[in-house]
């Protein structure tokens, strides 16, 4: 468990909050880049951190992130007009609808059509702008401090062909550390996402040897590494084997997990709206291969680690108000959960914990090694930024060059050297096909 004021400090992003720094020193997703298809498209809104934003891509493909709400009285960029050099003071910028304020890119006031020209006071109107930079599919923001800007992430789904990747984001109502601990808990697969006649006295269906002891709790071993942690979970596989499932944590909310055979690599990134909600982002990719039509309309539809949206929006048919849709029937007969989907059965769990979850009643066990472990990691890199300006890990994209696995080794075999080759990214080869 965790005290009051540590569970405090994890999962306050605000501004001016030592876990809000954190996390505004990395580039984060926040559009899918089809939200933003050409210059001079509608801009968008959204929220990170708790501040509100408008992001649009001018008429010269310039991408800005600003701050909604106009300096003059306050009205939503959002409702504004994406100008381009056309316009009467032949500048591209996004103009407030009501009374004609224009900004740039990056914030600045460049016009003030409502003004005499002599009483213009536009060079020292300035919205808070942050960088923003397409990249693997999306649109990323850092909002962190300027002198200390890292590159751009490079983990391998932003590096493999457009076609090789699926990308989809959701709206999730609870606090983003309760994604990241679901997504380090492996002991949950088990039963969150099991087949329902798993747990059924009558059923005799044999699993494959990699699989056969799925109910057999996981062995967790966690290393800890410059990007985060290695985190992996073991279980006894037949003829003497061992059956891993290696997952990378990077700092300081990307996780992704370890296919079976041809199956897609999944990935998650969490990005905090505000405190008690957060984006989830989903990402099914295979480095070797295009994803099918049969793949994308799966995912499309809900399949793998996406969800079925409400038409228009980012927010899951399956939701806390219409209960997940569970049906108690596929409960008892299929499906453990009788939830459909693997997304919106970890969304169940974790959003009927509350908005912030009260860490300090919880009794954890040794399943609970990983999640622990990150929840250290990150409360001691907040308060290191914070009293000292130690700049956080993860941020290098060196470090973002490895792919989770699984594998069946001897038994006693050391997972982290065996594995060395198979969970490393050949980052030149992807470099060179996009020549």
């Amino acid at each position: 468990m965790l005290r009051q004021e540590d569970n405090e400090l994890l999962t306050r992003v605000g501004p001016g909050t030592p876990m809000g720094a954190l996390l505004r020193h990395y580039w984060m997703p926040t559009l899918l880049s089809e939200e933003l298809p050409e210059p001079g498209c509608a801009p968008v809104r959204t929220t990170l951190f708790g501040e509100k934003l408008v992001v649009f891509r001018d008429h010269n493909d310039n991408i800005g992130a600003i701050e909604e709400f106009c300096a003059h009285r306050g009205s939503s960029l959002f409702l504004g007009r994406n100008e381009s050099e056309d316009s009467p003071d032949g500048q591209c910028g996004l103009r407030c609808v009501y009374h004609g304020w224009k900004y740039s890119y990056d914030g600045r006031c460049i016009d003030q059509p409502n003004e005499p020209k002599a009483k213009q006071f536009k060079d020292k109107i300035q919205l808070t702008a942050y960088p923003a930079r397409e990249h693997g599919g999306v649109i990323w923001i850092y909002m962190g401090p300027k002198e200390a800007i890292p590159p751009l992430p490079e983990y391998e789904w932003t590096l493999v062909p457009e076609t090789h990747r699926y990308i989809s984001k959701r709206r999730h109502f609870s606090n983003f550390m309760q994604c990241v601990d679901g997504t380090l808990d492996s002991s949950h697969v088990t039963f969150l996402h099991a087949d329902a006649p798993l747990w059924h006295p009558s059923w005799t269906h044999q699993m494959k040897g990699a699989r056969k002891n799925v109910l057999a709790p996981p062995e967790i071993n966690v290393r800890s590494t410059d990007f985060g942690l290695l985190v992996g979970a073991r279980r006894d596989s037949e003829n003497n084997m061992d059956y891993w499932r290696i997952t990378n944590w990077i700092m300081p909310s990307n996780v992704t997990v370890p296919r079976d055979d041809d199956e897609p690599i999944g990935a998650h990134i969490f990005v905090p709206i505000d405190d008690e909600t957060t984006w989830a982002w989903n990402i099914s990719y295979v480095p070797d291969r295009p994803l099918s039509h049969r793949e994308r309309t799966f995912y499309q539809t809900g399949g793998h680690i996406h969800a079925e949206m409400i038409p228009g929006t980012f927010d899951p048919v399956r939701n806390k108000e219409n209960d997940y849709l569970i049906n108690r029937d596929l409960q008892r007969t299929v499906a453990f959960t009788g939830i459909s989907g693997i997304v919106m059965q970890d969304a169940a769990v974790q959003e009927s914990m509350g908005p912030i979850a009260d860490r300090s009643r919880e009794h954890l066990g040794s399943a609970d090694t990983a999640l622990v472990a990150a929840r250290r990691r990150l409360m001691a890199e907040a308060r290191a930024l914070r009293d000292t300006g130690a700049l956080p890990s993860g941020r290098d994209p060196q470090s973002h060059h490895l792919r989770s696995i699984s594998a069946v080794l001897p038994k006693n075999a050391d997972w982290l050297q065996e594995t060395i080759e198979l969970r490393a990214v050949d980052v030149a080869s992807y470099r060179r096909a996009a020549e």
